[in-house]
């Protein structure tokens, strides 16, 4: 069985990333196709056979992809993957359009069907900061990527979705079943402190999406601290409304990160994500989360156990949370140990066994 891995850009360190990652872990010898890859965002994977499309040759390919977008499918296809008994694409855009042999077994982990083509169309347009004529340009664009998306679907023999939240997309916009694998979660880089605990916690890529407002201004009206890892294009913006009990911490190293969650009273979770690794990663540290009740955390967060759910996406209500947060009705070995369901050993082992699995059959309706 020879195998190629296929994943849509390798441009931003982030759970997909993870992902592919654990996968290059467990086939190295695979090639890895993708349309882009800064290793710079990205040294883990530097010196691994990875291929990437045209689109890295052209006038700043790398650094401005976005105005390449029309041309992902193409390149996607461009991609001569004919040597190859097994294609394993991780997507959550393009790379599930590969062109594979006849004969060949195309499995795809889905992280989400593309969520600015099918369920948030509408807020990435308004959300683009990007002048009022590119906005016009976007719906005839999106409706050619859309109708594209959803043919290439058809082009995939199994899917695997990240989260149940995920399959019932894949179900809805692309009508096909899928079998769900939880992601990986290294829960062996955490562990549980006996520290005081003295801040709440949140934070990952820092976008629009993700309500971080929410809890700063949360933070601001209880005067409760709070702490905040990570970067992204709205930190700025975030700064700016934040008082002195809302620290901002960059970019963070993996020991440091995983001495802020063992150190939190709780990690805030405000978003919806397709899955969401950092409650998980919380938890692996015995510590609770406070999360939205939408999304993956729904199926991460064990409710009374590992975590507690506010059910309006209000800083009002997040704040009356926090206020009533007990510390004393939890139990870190109890949140630790349901954390481990969701470690990277079980996504190992189910993911080869499916593949096998998956394969064996195909093979046996072939003669």
């Amino acid at each position: 069985m020879k195998l190629a891995l296929v994943h849509d850009y390798l441009i931003q360190d982030g759970g997909a990333e993870k992902v592919v990652d654990v996968m290059h872990g467990l086939w190295p010898e695979a090639p890895l196709y993708t349309l882009l890859f800064d290793p710079k965002s990205l040294p883990t994977f530097k010196g691994r056979d990875i291929r990437t499309s045209f689109i890295e040759k052209l006038p700043l390919g790398r650094r401005k992809y976005q105005w390449y977008l029309p041309l992902m499918p193409t390149a996607t296809e461009h991609y001569n993957l004919s040597e190859y008994d097994v294609v394993l694409s991780s997507t959550s855009a393009f790379a599930k359009g590969i062109l594979t042999r006849e004969d060949a077994l195309h499995i795809c982990y889905c992280h989400t069907p593309t969520r600015y083509l099918w369920s948030d169309t509408h807020s990435y347009i308004e959300e683009l900061r990007v002048p009022g004529i590119v906005k016009k340009m976007l719906p005839p664009l999106l409706s050619y990527l859309r109708m594209w998306d959803r043919q290439s679907a058809d082009r995939v023999d199994l899917f695997i979705a990240n989260s149940e939240t995920v399959r019932r997309r894949i179900q809805k916009y692309y009508r096909r079943d899928a079998v769900v694998i939880h992601p990986p979660v290294d829960t062996d880089r955490f562990s549980i402190s006996k520290e005081p605990k003295t801040y709440f916690l949140t934070g990952g890529r820092l976008v629009a999406y993700k309500r971080y407002d929410l809890v700063i201004e949360a933070a601001n009206r209880t005067g409760l601290p709070l702490k905040i890892f990570g970067s992204g294009p709205v930190e700025k913006d975030l700064q700016k409304m934040a008082r002195p009990n809302v620290e901002f911490l960059g970019r963070v190293s993996d020991e440091e990160q995983a001495r802020l969650y063992a150190g939190a009273r709780a990690f805030i979770h405000p978003q919806e994500e397709d899955f969401g690794i950092t409650p998980v990663e919380s938890m692996a540290s015995g510590r609770p989360v406070i999360a939205w009740r939408k999304g993956g955390a729904t199926e991460t967060v064990q409710e009374g156990v590992s975590g507690q759910f506010f059910d309006e996406q209000s800083w009002e209500e997040l704040a009356d949370f926090m206020i009533r947060f007990d510390d004393r009705q939890w139990d870190p070995s109890a949140i630790k140990s349901y954390a481990e369901t969701f470690s990277r050993k079980r996504f190992e082992s189910k993911l080869t066994e499916l593949i096998e699995q998956t394969w064996k059959q195909h093979n046996q309706q072939s003669l």
